[in-house]
């Protein structure tokens, strides 16, 4: 059974300044950085900054320990950064509204078979919900004390690459 649950918020900050704090596992996304107390146990086991990242962590919800494993992909470099795991994708948006405001947006689908997947689906949104509130809310905060971060640099599109014959 497929359950989703998504939050958002509109933030006084940077676009690429957010994303940047999204997309870095190894200084920001994580329990030191913006990330709320329900997550401990990071580890990061390839990468650390954006695509091809492999990273692992603990989430505490309701007394129910789970660790979650997820490659992270980046469909819309500097817009679009996925966490793709056994059972659970979060996507995470970052829209520019103007010059300093931002939308930024998680989308989380958990795919989970029999009792598991059907309390999924009638709970994790009462559960994530706050949960993501929180993270957003400190995002921004967080967001708003690094205004200095530069945007991560990407490298050559995969379609650059495909021209150049590599």
């Amino acid at each position: 059974m497929r359950a989703r649950v998504s939050a958002e918020r509109l933030m006084d900050a940077p676009a690429e300044v957010i994303y940047h704090c999204i997309a870095d596992y190894r200084e920001h996304h994580r329990p030191e950085g913006f990330l709320p107390p329900v997550f401990s146990g990071f580890v990061i086991s390839r990468g650390g900054v954006g695509a091809g990242t492999e990273a692992s962590w603990v989430v505490d919800v309701g007394g129910r320990k789970r660790t979650i494993t997820a490659t992270i992909s980046e469909p819309v470099p500097g817009r679009t950064l996925v966490e793709s795991g056994s059972a659970v994708e979060t996507t995470f948006t970052v829209e520019p509204s103007d010059d300093r405001r931002t939308l930024v947006r998680f989308d989380t689908v958990i795919d989970e078979r029999g009792l598991g997947g059907l309390l999924n689906r009638l709970f994790v949104g009462k559960i994530l919900g706050p949960i993501y509130d929180d993270e957003l809310r400190r995002l921004q905060a967080y967001a708003q004390s690094h205004d200095g971060l530069l945007p991560i640099d990407h490298g050559p599109s995969s379609e650059a690459l495909t021209a150049a014959g590599a």
